[in-house]
């Protein structure tokens, strides 16, 4: 058994200078939980594998190929390989997400 508290796991470096704590990666999927502070914002990207958002806490925009909706607490949002997106955040709370990547990518996020 492995447990993980994910607030106090490890921050991982990332190219979207952002607070981001790796929590699994097995070849199956990775889970990293993203955390932006207020006026905060994922920069534009795609991922080579499908990707699934939910928001743990706050309120936030995710934009995904283009279109931008609010989304809050307890919400899924998916996101298909190799559409720009990203997760903004323009409130003045936190906002967190549960990262999830299926399969575990083999390929590097390309930042646009």
């Amino acid at each position: 058994m492995n447990i993980i508290n994910a607030l106090t796991a490890a921050e991982s470096p990332n190219p979207h200078g952002i607070s981001a704590r790796e929590l699994l990666t097995t070849e199956h999927a990775q889970a990293v939980m993203v955390t932006l502070q207020p006026g905060e914002a994922l920069k534009l990207h795609v991922t080579p594998v499908a990707v699934f958002f939910y928001v743990l806490e706050g309120e936030g925009i995710v934009e995904i190929g283009g279109e931008q909706q609010p989304v809050g607490r307890d919400t899924l949002i998916e996101s298909l390989a190799r559409i720009p997106h990203r997760l903004l955040n323009q409130s003045d709370g936190v906002f967190r997400c549960l990262v999830v990547k299926t399969p575990r990518p083999t390929e590097s996020t390309r930042l646009l």
